[in-house]
């Protein structure tokens, strides 16, 4: 039996995701109400426009305020048309101390 201790220590790991968005996502303030979701959802990491016209996302928190990320992402902000999200989950990386638009990767 696990205690509820336990349970909490594994339901408030802190992963990562990767996201690219598909669709009408750039010029429609994407990266925008990206960055205040996340932030409001306490969520770290960053998001920016690629070249191919895609937005893509690396975001740490807990599994479910990843979730909830996720599930705006699909939906995005009203003028957004998103036709599809690709994500990769993954161990995280805790280098980042907020959530940013377009962070440099050096």
């Amino acid at each position: 039996m696990v205690s509820a201790e336990g349970r909490n220590a594994v339901s408030e790991e802190i992963e990562q995701v990767h996201a690219i968005v598909s669709g009408r996502v750039q010029g429609v303030n994407f990266r925008r109400f990206t960055t205040l979701t996340a932030r409001q959802l306490g969520i770290t990491g960053w998001v920016r426009n690629l070249d191919d016209g895609d937005v893509e996302v690396l975001a740490e928190g807990t599994r479910a305020q990843l979730s909830q990320l996720i599930a705006f992402l699909h939906k995005g902000p009203p003028a957004a048309y998103v036709i599809g999200v690709q994500t990769t989950w993954g161990r995280a990386s805790g280098k980042f101390e907020t959530f940013s638009p377009d962070y440099a990767i050096f």
